[in-house]
């Protein structure tokens, strides 16, 4: 049963994104999104920017590059390395619930491309986000 009727990408690209924009900070009837709800939220979003294309394109062609650059920089970090350093740095780094998910949105488009155990984190994700539509 779909609760939200037939989404598809786009439409839970759109609705991920109002939900980090206006649940991360509240101030409305419901409280603000915790940290981890903001983590899971943005990997979502991640997914569902990653399926819908077009103009949510551009989230993922923005990591990609920022990616690139790292390992252009740094030359042999790997994807899991870079995955490792991101969750390191989410986990022990005094962050906002807003910082939180930016990073995880980074996080996820590394975890995609990391292999291993992170890739297990990724279908997950991306399985979720399926189940939504």
């Amino acid at each position: 049963m779909n609760v939200f009727g037939n989404l598809g990408p786009v439409g839970l690209a759109v609705a991920l994104t109002a939900l980090l924009i206006w649940g991360v900070p509240g101030g409305g009837q419901l409280k603000p999104l915790g940290w981890w709800t903001t983590v899971l939220v943005a990997m979502l979003a991640g997914s569902a920017y990653k399926a819908a294309g077009g103009p949510f394109g551009v989230v993922p062609d923005l990591v990609g590059s920022l990616i690139g650059f790292a390992q252009g920089f740094f030359k042999g970090l790997t994807m899991p390395a870079i995955a490792l350093s991101l969750l390191i740095f989410m986990l022990y780094k005094k962050l906002t619930t807003r910082q939180v998910g930016y990073v995880a949105l980074v996080f996820f488009y590394v975890a995609t491309g990391a292999g291993g155990n992170w890739t297990y984190i990724a279908d997950a994700i991306e399985n979720a986000r399926v189940g939504m539509q």
